[in-house]
């Protein structure tokens, strides 16, 4: 097996790993710079803009964990840290007594929402690209995601492939809790409504 990055013998998969590699590369450097200027880790800035566009039910340690792919004691450090510096706080859960969820405090909310911009310099040259374009790359990222997923590379995806409303049928999406059909650049990648299909 020939490494994607022998740039003597790429074919199209390999450069198509590689050109994933330098984007992945540019989100760094991106969530870097917003988090050096809060004086916050990248994932401690991960985490808050999660908790300000996800319902507190998501907002566990545990989720938050399965979420980022990370232990439980790692997010917990970072949770600590959000906490000491007063930008989250927690609420109790009425379900589980031993367990408690996170909520931005109003400075928490303040920084999340600068926060959450950190990719829009990304945005332009996406928008520059062609409808069509736009909708075989997102096709493409979607379906690489789901695979990533279904082999245990990545884990918790709520996007329409993992649903149990989702249905396709001779490349036509259909969404069974809107009752409608979706367009291809209707697919979501993080759905609220999300119901894991089992």
């Amino acid at each position: 097996m020939k490494s994607p990055f022998n740039h003597k013998e790429q074919k199209v998969e390999s450069k198509i790993v590689v050109a994933l590699e330098r984007v992945s590369e540019a989100f760094r450097v991106l969530l870097w710079n917003e988090s050096k200027e809060n004086s916050l880790s990248p994932i401690q800035i991960q985490l808050l803009i999660f908790i300000r566009f996800h319902s507190l039910e998501k907002c566990k340690v545990s989720y938050l964990a399965d979420e980022f792919n990370m232990t439980k004691a790692t997010i917990s450090d970072s949770v600590r840290v959000l906490l000491a510096k007063d930008l989250v706080e927690k609420e109790a859960d009425p379900i589980d007594t031993r367990s408690y969820m996170l909520s931005l405090t109003q400075e928490g909310k303040k920084v999340a929402e600068k926060a959450s911009f950190f990719a829009s310099s990304m945005e332009q040259p996406i928008k520059n690209l062609t409808e069509e374009q736009k909708t075989i790359m997102l096709n493409g990222l979607l379906k690489l995601i789901h695979d990533l997923n279904k082999s245990g590379v990545i884990t918790i995806q709520r996007m329409c492939f993992t649903c149990t409303f989702y249905k396709a049928e001779k490349g036509i999406h259909y969404c069974s809790l809107l009752k409608t059909r979706l367009a291809e650049s209707e697919i979501r990648v993080d759905c609220p409504e999300h119901e894991l299909n089992t």
